[in-house]
């Protein structure tokens, strides 16, 4: 056994336990004394959400996921719901001078689909509450996402008319207005399809490899798209590759890359060289809450290297 932190408590873990979460009666305990503004993206990840399809019902997450138990006694396939992350809007969404956390989350009933659900949490005698909860969509991409005037916006890749669910190439803006308790909507507006093009005017910095495996902060990392090609900084070299959409929403090649010829420390030529590897094999592109996602083929496997958007100065 061992022990570890699950939403502020140290519990004991049996080998080849599973991840559902067990609960312990009484009260909440009272809030620190320093609990003040919109709930933090660690009291998020602990806290318990309500109009989920998934679940249904109430569910309270453990390091920011619930697994419940499978629909045939016995059987693989479990009902989920993972906060998506790292994700999280602040914004005085109800008007009372109190900010309130919006985050995104993922429920899936233990098949092929995921549905994009959007909470507002705010806060109750200091502790987090889940004011209202939305449902996006199945399989809907977040490529951005702000709090304007008290209004959520995300700009999302979506199912269109003729999509396959599997493959969603419509960009839209979309946005919600928290009223009496309840997400209303607004009509959505359709602003083009999924190509490369979706990524340009924006520089990107590559976070993470895979998802999980954090890519260095130093060298870094980053690509744009300028006039057809992906550029950037390969980790000591700038480097450049054409790029052309494919057949499918998504769906990208790139060509073969060219860099300057600047040699530095093995360190920096060894992310160089794993980045132009993984870049070689890009062919197909997402969002993920907000970040850019190139999936790549690697060793008959597949990868999803994932990027950020550079802070504005």
């Amino acid at each position: 056994m061992k022990p570890i932190i699950v939403c502020g408590l140290a519990v004991l873990v049996l080998a080849g336990a599973g991840n559902r979460q067990a609960h312990a009666g009484g009260a909440a305990p009272p809030p620190p004394a320093s609990a003040r503004g919109a709930p933090t993206l660690e009291e998020l990840r602990c806290a318990t959400y309500q109009g989920i399809e998934e679940a249904g019902g109430p569910v309270t997450l453990s390091a920011g996921q619930w697994t419940g138990p499978p629909a045939v006694e016995g059987g693989a396939a479990a009902p989920s719901v993972v906060l998506v992350g790292p994700f999280r809007l602040t914004g005085d969404l109800e008007g009372d001078g109190t900010e309130e956390a919006v985050v995104l989350l993922a429920g899936s009933a233990g098949g092929s689909g995921e549905n994009l659900y959007l909470a507002v949490v705010g806060r109750r005698k200091g502790h987090p509450r889940n004011v209202a909860t939305a449902l996006v969509g199945d399989r809907v991409q977040v490529r951005d996402a702000r709090v304007e005037a008290r209004r959520i916006i995300l700009d999302v890749v979506q199912a269109g008319p003729n999509d396959a669910m599997c493959c969603p190439g419509e960009l839209a803006t979309r946005g919600w207005t928290l009223e009496s308790g309840r997400l209303k909507e607004a009509a959505p507006k359709i602003t083009g399809r999924l190509s490369p093009e979706a990524m340009g005017g924006v520089e990107w910095v590559l976070r993470e490899w895979d998802p999980g495996e954090a890519a260095p902060a130093e060298p870094e990392v980053t690509l744009r798209l300028d006039a057809g090609n992906l550029a950037g900084s390969a980790g000591c070299n700038r480097y450049f590759a054409p790029v052309k959409a494919g057949a499918t929403p998504g769906a990208l090649s790139v060509g073969l890359a060219g860099s300057t010829r600047m040699m530095c420390p093995e360190a920096e030529m060894s992310v160089e060289t794993r980045f132009l590897q993984q870049l070689a094999g890009a062919d197909q592109m997402r969002f993920v809450a907000g970040r850019l996602g190139l999936g790549y083929r690697r060793d008959g496997g597949r990868g999803l290297m994932l990027f950020e958007r550079r802070a504005k100065p």
